[in-house]
């Protein structure tokens, strides 16, 4: 499990149950690893400016993983996290490797 302070999705039930129930959700599936840890603590501290945005992570190794590693927009991706906003269910932007608060706030500005 990821050690950060986002609620955590583990299986693809969850992950659905968040897209159907929002209607604006940023999931980062990663690691605990150096390109993934900034975009969590990114994250965490637009929870409070963005409470119309459900801000979730997975953790890249568990099996609901494949829900966000499977999607079309993630398929030439190569660096963590997966970084995916979704719009009432559907993709609408998705990002790899890492990013700052800045960069996040600018995509979250464009898509909702």
């Amino acid at each position: 499990m990821l050690n950060t302070n986002l609620e955590h999705l583990e299986t693809q039930e969850e992950i659905t149950e968040v897209l159907r129930e929002n209607k604006n959700a940023m999931i980062a599936c990663g690691r605990m690893g150096p390109m993934c840890i900034p975009v969590f603590a990114a994250m965490g501290e637009l929870i409070k400016q963005y409470p119309n945005i459900q801000f979730r992570d997975v953790d890249f190794d568990i099996p609901a993983a494949s829900y966000i590693r499977n999607l079309p927009e993630c398929s030439d991706f190569r660096g963590l996290p997966f970084t995916v906003y979704f719009k009432e269910g559907k993709v609408v932007k998705a990002t790899s490797s890492i990013q700052s608060a800045d960069q996040i706030k600018k995509i979250l500005g464009e898509v909702f």
